[in-house]
């Protein structure tokens, strides 16, 4: 817990000398209050990303220093991490950075990490096998896909005070237990950083959101997120492929759904924004419920309420993934049925028909 710790108060101090340091915001201050998906009625900095990275990177050099064997593996881990952030940071800052170059960047940055960590996908396992991937031409492109997928799906999820940042904490953890579960110290260490950093944010995000974690903050944990994912299940046989898959199919799957949405439902390209996410609708279909004036302090009650529904619905897969992460068959079976539940429950949402426990009424005056 030492290195949560570290990045925890480091990620706090620093943030809160970001949200101090007016200087630092200039052009990265999030003014725009009309986008389909903005729900903030104040100017806020979106640079919350700064303050992760740095809190990983001096939490990282003191986890070396300690354990000196660590050094390759957490160095080259921060290489490959910076492309990743720096596409998202500047993004922040000028505003110039298309979605598709900052998907390019991260998949530069898994690129890296396929040949300087090993993180690649080698085997997928079923019930009673493995398949092994063993070519080149298979597994390369399938795990640059797959990790910059993740990443692109966290920045996707990120449109609440502290829903993103939560969401990882969770599977940081869970990926920090099983590590414990299988001896794997490096992958334990890194995502104990990462997720103390983020919960450091986390506290100046949540609830009234002082700051926004932003494009860079999204993508660094994404990738970092995937990549350790990936380390996790590759470098140990005995956790199963499908834990991976079972811990992050929330983000992955409301990554694919809204391409599907867009792409066949829509006909409109699957990069354009829109506001029909599953946590856009909770938050304008359900949680308006509960708050019921349309005035600043009613919106940020709103934001600030939303976010919760979406742990929970997170959690419906975190948990069984971190119980049962060397039970192929088991894994397989929750993600089918997290897949069930996303889409019965986008519909009935769609459909103005929410689940009754899923609504908080009002208290009558």
């Amino acid at each position: 817990m030492f290195s949560f710790l570290v990045s925890f108060v480091a990620s706090a101090l620093l943030t809160l000398w970001v949200i101090k340091e007016v200087r630092l915001h200039g052009p990265a201050l999030d003014t725009d209050f009309n986008g389909v998906q903005k729900v903030h009625v104040h100017h806020v900095a979106r640079i919350g990303g700064l303050s992760i990275f740095l809190a990983v990177a001096l939490s990282a050099c003191i986890s070396v220093w300690r354990v000196p064997a660590m050094t390759s593996w957490m160095l080259w881990l921060m290489v490959c991490a910076v492309f990743a952030f720096v596409g998202g940071i500047v993004e922040d800052y000028t505003g110039k950075v298309s979605a598709a170059r900052r998907l390019l960047l991260t998949m530069f940055a898994a690129l890296l990490g396929y040949f300087l960590l090993d993180a690649r996908i080698d085997r997928i396992d079923w019930v009673v096998s493995a398949w092994p991937l063993p070519y080149l031409w298979l597994t390369l492109p399938l795990t640059v896909l797959a990790v910059a997928g993740i990443a692109n799906a966290i920045n996707i999820i990120d449109g609440f005070n502290g829903l993103a940042s939560v969401v990882t904490i969770c599977m940081l953890l869970s990926l920090g237990y099983v590590a414990l579960q299988v001896n794997d110290m490096f992958v334990l260490v890194a995502a104990l950083m990462v997720a103390g950093a983020t919960a450091g944010f986390l506290i100046w995000n949540y609830p009234v959101g002082l700051i926004f974690l932003g494009d860079g903050g999204a993508y660094f944990i994404g990738f970092m997120l995937g990549e350790l994912a990936l380390l996790l299940v590759m470098r140990n046989p005995q956790v199963s492929t499908w834990y991976a898959v079972l811990l992050l199919i929330y983000p992955a799957f409301e990554t694919l759904f809204s391409v599907y949405r867009r792409l066949f439902i829509r006909g409109k390209s699957p990069a354009m924004p829109d506001g029909i996410h599953l946590h856009s609708l909770i938050f304008r279909r359900v949680v308006q419920w509960a708050v019921g004036r349309k005035d600043a302090r009613a919106l940020v009650r709103r934001n600030s309420l939303t976010s919760p529904y979406l742990w929970m619905f997170s959690l419906m897969a975190v948990i069984p993934a971190t119980v049962f992460w060397r039970y192929t068959w088991v894994l397989m079976l929750f993600c089918l049925l997290f897949i069930a539940s996303y889409v019965w429950l986008y519909v009935r949402i769609v459909r103005f028909k929410a689940p009754r426990w899923m609504i908080r009424h009002k208290k009558s005056h």
